[in-house]
C-alpha cells in the first residue's frame, strides 16, 4: 500500500513538544513518540481539525522510518480513517493533509505526559 506520506515532518511547536516528551519519557527515537500520537489521534472519534499550512520545523523522517514494520497498516488506518471522515482519498494531497493533522492532534494530545507510563494510563 502507497503511504500517505514520503516524509514526515511536523510543526515547529510539536517539535517542541517531542523533545519534552522524549526528556519525559526517555522514549528514545521520534518515530517510536510519533506512531503513538498517531494512533490516540485515531482513537479520536473526532476529525481533526486541518490547518492550511503546517509551520515546518527539522524533524523530517521518511515514512519507512516514521511507520517502522507497520508501515502498511498505518497507511491503511490513515486512508480507512479518512474515508470515514469524507475525505477525497484520491487526492494525495487530501491525505498527506489529514495524517499530518492526525500526527500533530495526536502530538498535542500528549503534551502532559511526565513519564512513559503515563501513556498508557491516557484515555
Amino acid at each position: 500500500m502507497k503511504p500517505p506520506v514520503e516524509h514526515v515532518r511536523v510543526s515547529a511547536r510539536s517539535k517542541e513538544l517531542l523533545i519534552k516528551i522524549k526528556r519525559r519519557t526517555g522514549l528514545e527515537h521520534w518515530n517510536e513518540i510519533c506512531r503513538v500520537a498517531l494512533c490516540r489521534s485515531f482513537a479520536n472519534q473526532t476529525p481533526p481539525p486541518i490547518a492550511s499550512k503546517f509551520g515546518e520545523s527539522s524533524i523530517d523522517m521518511e515514512w519507512k522510518t516514521f511507520a517502522g514494520p507497520h508501515h502498511e497498516v498505518l497507511a491503511a488506518l490513515t486512508i480507512l480513517k479518512a474515508k470515514l471522515d469524507g475525505i477525497d482519498t484520491l487526492q494525495r494531497d487530501n491525505i498527506a493533509d489529514y495524517f499530518r493533522a492526525h500526527l500533530e492532534r495526536g502530538i498535542m494530545s500528549l503534551q502532559n505526559v511526565n513519564a512513559i507510563y503515563d501513556i498508557y494510563q491516557l484515555q
